[in-house]
């Protein structure tokens, strides 16, 4: 059951912190998963995070120091010294101790690392801060068990006991040769099935999936949600075995590019958070009301362009924001249905039968609504049928150009290497917001004739 954190207890812990009550405070706290422990940090003033994170052990402090807001983490960390970082980091797995190394000062992380008690923990650290943090090298962990092709099962046995002493999950067991390159993977149902004087070589399984140092972080992840993988092996440019990633890993992966993928969509340009600067606020949302704001003064000056219609039809420009709204609307609907199929990898077969596909579902919705609006502006606002069909063939025009648009312009963002997911957010209103009203006055001209 999921530990609901109230204002009470909140200030339960606070008055315990005020009277320096410190064995009570650790017992409330005993039982408690250390991602509330986190959260309940947050929630604190800066002293009181500290003095509760000073309070608990290491092994509970190590994972805490994961679940905190990374502001809220730079802030204790700025509070301890190298060694008792160090201390921290020795009890966390190598690919979490990299990242939070990772978000020191250059001076500080040499500091840190020269305190880590196990040397080998240190290497393997290192190791992984070379890589970049987008990238499958950049999520993995050294912690994994492997044996080699050319060990019989007893033996096999005996160093899987070892090595699994410093995993906190086995998932899979990898087989290397004695170049440490990676051949398969061994079912723990033949090792405890066959004889212990069997060889390796005759019972493992050399279909196995990987991935390269190198591979970006999000194929990583489509990768594993394609083959349902709960960790995967990555290799180096030789094929060496030189970690694996865990699909706790992953979650995060698919998190963070959620949480970008709908600020783009939304016109943010960067990635931020509500506690972030005004000023890294305003130079994340500017730019995209920037484009907005140009996208009106084009939309005003077209509807210049059609001034003549003032005259003898100015209820035409009553309906310019429903046309503008809709085309809007059916370009964001074409556009996120797109994305969120190249995100999936589920998008395939020929672009022109996509786009052909788009235009007979936009013609029929396109129709429907057309009926609906040429009985609803006669009966409800009184236009003549001559205007309402105008409006109508107007609108079923500009839904099927918005749907064409909406589905065109993220195929080809993916094709150049940009974020589809740009194709969401304001570039796709904007465009259609122009090409809305250009269709409606000129179709309006041509059927009106002003």
């Amino acid at each position: 059951m999921e530990f609901k954190i109230s204002r009470d207890f909140i200030a339960q812990i606070e008055q315990l912190i005020s009277e320096n009550r410190e064995k009570e405070l650790q017992d409330l706290l005993h039982d408690l998963h250390y991602a509330d422990i986190a959260e309940i940090m947050g929630d604190l003033d800066d002293s009181e995070a500290i003095y509760i994170f000073h309070i608990l052990d290491s092994e509970k402090t190590a994972e805490i120091l994961l679940e905190l807001d990374e502001e809220v983490r730079e802030k204790i960390l700025r509070e301890l010294s190298p060694k008792e970082i160090a201390e921290e980091l020795d009890e966390l797995s190598t690919d979490d101790a990299a990242d939070i190394i990772a978000e020191l000062p250059q001076e500080r992380k040499e500091e840190v690392i020269s305190e880590l008690v196990d040397v080998e923990h240190a290497k393997d650290i290192v190791d992984l801060l070379r890589y970049d943090e987008d990238s499958a090298g950049g999520l993995m962990g050294k912690e994994l068990v492997k044996v080699n092709e050319n060990w019989n099962v007893l033996t096999c046995v005996k160093e899987m006991r070892e090595q699994a002493a410093n995993v906190q999950r086995v998932h899979s067991i990898y087989v290397v040769d004695d170049e440490n390159r990676l051949k398969g993977r061994l079912s723990l149902k033949d090792l405890l099935t066959t004889s212990t004087k069997t060889p390796i070589s005759e019972v493992y399984i050399p279909k196995v999936d990987f991935v390269k140092v190198d591979t970006p972080d999000v194929e990583v992840a489509r990768i594993m949600q394609k083959y349902d993988l709960e960790a995967i092996p990555v290799v180096d440019e030789l094929g060496r075995l030189v970690g694996r990633i865990t699909i706790d890993d992953i979650v995060d992966v698919i998190k963070e590019e959620a949480d970008k993928d709908y600020q783009l969509a939304a016109g943010i340009s960067q990635d931020v958070e509500a506690d972030d600067s005004i000023i890294e606020l305003t130079r994340a949302r500017l730019p995209w009301l920037v484009l907005a704001l140009l996208g009106g003064f084009i939309s005003v000056r077209l509807l210049n362009t059609f001034s003549g219609a003032m005259d003898n039809h100015k209820e035409l420009f009553f309906f310019t924001p429903l046309i503008a709204a809709m085309a809007g609307n059916v370009g964001v609907q074409s556009s996120a249905i797109i994305v969120q199929g190249l995100a999936n990898n589920t998008i395939s077969g020929s672009l022109w039968r996509r786009l052909v596909k788009e235009i007979l579902l936009s013609l029929l919705n396109g129709s429907l609504l057309a009926l609906i609006l040429i009985a609803g502006s006669h009966i409800v606002l009184g236009v003549s049928y001559e205007l309402g069909l105008t409006v109508s063939v107007s609108l079923v025009s500009v839904i099927i150009i918005a749907s064409l648009i909406g589905t065109f312009i993220p195929i080809f963002l993916n094709k150049v290497g940009i974020d589809p997911a740009l194709a969401t957010g304001p570039f796709i209103t904007t465009s259609n917001d122009i090409c809305g009203i250009l269709i409606y006055f000129t179709i309006a001209k041509i059927i009106l004739g002003f």
